[in-house]
C-alpha cells in the first residue's frame, strides 16, 4: 500500500471514539500512529492510510482489544492472527470463509454470521441480535476484516456486488464506497454483504510463509486500496456517470475530448491497469446493480437505459459481470434470497 493511499478522518474518529476517547491518551496514540491530532478538527482533512493501520495496532496493543472496543467482549490480540491460520488448513475459500464466520461468531456477541449461497450468489448475512443497529462504523470494520482475508484467501480481490445495513445512512460514507462497492444501501431489514458465488470455489494455497508475511503487514494489507482521485481512469468514470451511457462516447471521440490522441489514451490507462472498454463496464455495472434494486424498472426499460440494443444483451453482458442473470440478482436485492 502507498502513502498515496489515504483514510478520511472521519473514520479515525470513529475508530477512536469507543477505544480511546478524546484526551492526552488520544493525542498520544495519534502521534505516534503519526497522525497530526490537529487533523480530526479538519472534516476534510485526510491521512495515510499506513498511518491509519498503525493507529488500529496500536489500538489493539492498548486496550487487547483489534475491534476498537466496539463489542462487549474483546476480539484479543491475536485472534486474527489464530482466524487466519484456521482458515488456511481448509481446501477451499467457501471453507475457510465459513471458519473465519464460525470464529469471529464466537467471538462477538453482537456480530454473529451465517454465510448463504444459492446458484451464482453468495452473502453473509449478520442476524438481528439487538432491537436497535450499531454503528455503520461497526459494520464496515467487520467487512473491512472479513472481506480483506476472504481476498487473501483466495488470492484476488472479490467484487462485492452491494452491502445493506440495517441503520441510517452515515453523516460520511465517501471512504465506504470505496472501500468495498458503490451499491450500499442503508435501513434494510438485514445487514449482508453480496458477491458472487465463484470465489468460494477456489482452492486456498497459502504456506506458512505467507501466513506469516500476511500477519506481518496486517491490517494495512485489508485496509482496500483506494482509487487515486486524480487518476485518469477515475476521471472517466466520473464523466461517464454523468451521462446516459447511449451517449457515450467512442475512444477517438472520448480522446478528442480530453484532448489527447487515441494512442495516447489507450497508453495512459494501460499504465493504471484500466481499459476504456472495462471502465464502461464497470460503470454500467454499477447502474444495472442500482437499478435492478428498484422493482419497478422493468429489465428492458434497464436494456434500453444501459444502450443495449435489446433485452438478451443485457442479460448476457450482466451474467458475464456477476455471474448471475439479471431476475436472480433481483430476488436476491429484494429480500427473497435470505430471510431472518
Amino acid at each position: 500500500m502507498s502513502e498515496k493511499d489515504t483514510i478520511s478522518t472521519h473514520l479515525v474518529r470513529e475508530a477512536l471514539l469507543q477505544g480511546c476517547p478524546p484526551g492526552a491518551a488520544s493525542v498520544e496514540l495519534l502521534v505516534k500512529a503519526g497522525i497530526d491530532p490537529v487533523l480530526l478538527d479538519q472534516p476534510e482533512a485526510r491521512v495515510p492510510a499506513l498511518a491509519y493501520a498503525r493507529l488500529w495496532r496500536l489500538l489493539a496493543r492498548r486496550t487487547d482489544d483489534e475491534f476498537f472496543g466496539m463489542d462487549p467482549r474483546k476480539l484479543k490480540s491475536g485472534s486474527l492472527a489464530f482466524l487466519c491460520r484456521t482458515a488456511i488448513a481448509q481446501p477451499t475459500v467457501g471453507s475457510g470463509l465459513e471458519t473465519c464466520l464460525a470464529f469471529l461468531s464466537l467471538m462477538l456477541d453482537h456480530l454473529p454470521a451465517q454465510l448463504v449461497r444459492q446458484q451464482n450468489l453468495a452473502e453473509i448475512v449478520l442476524p438481528q441480535t439487538r432491537p436497535d443497529p450499531l454503528r455503520a462504523f461497526t459494520y464496515f470494520t467487520y467487512w473491512m476484516i472479513v472481506h480483506g482475508v476472504a481476498c487473501w484467501l483466495a488470492g484476488r480481490r472479490i467484487p462485492i456486488l452491494a452491502i445493506e445495513l440495517r441503520g441510517p445512512r452515515p453523516v460520511f460514507c465517501d471512504d465506504y464506497q470505496v472501500m468495498f462497492s458503490d451499491n450500499l444501501r442503508f435501513d434494510r431489514p438485514r445487514t449482508r454483504m453480496i458477491f458472487s458465488a465463484d470465489c468460494l470455489d477456489l482452492p486456498i494455497k497459502r504456506s506458512a510463509e505467507e501466513l506469516k508475511r500476511f500477519l506481518a503487514h496486517a491490517p494495512a494489507n485489508i485496509l482496500v486500496k483506494y482509487r487515486d482521485p486524480d487518476s485518469l481512469a477515475s476521471r472517466i468514470r466520473y464523466d461517464l456517470r454523468q451521462m446516459p451511457p447511449d451517449t457515450w462516447p467512442e475512444t477517438d471521440g472520448l480522446a478528442a475530448t480530453l484532448c489527447v490522441s487515441a494512442s495516447t489514451l489507450r497508453r495512459r490507462l494501460a499504465e493504471e491497469g484500466q481499459t476504456y472498454q472495462g471502465i464502461k463496464d464497470s460503470v454500467r455495472k454499477e447502474l444495472a446493480i442500482v437499478w435492478l434494486a428498484e422493482p419497478h424498472i422493468s429489465f428492458a426499460d434497464i436494456a434500453v437505459r444501459l444502450g443495449f440494443a435489446d433485452t438478451s444483451s443485457f442479460y448476457k453482458a450482466f451474467r458475464k459481470w456477476v455471474g448471475s442473470n439479471p431476475g436472480h440478482y433481483r430476488s436476491v436485492i429484494l429480500n427473497e434470497f435470505s430471510r431472518g
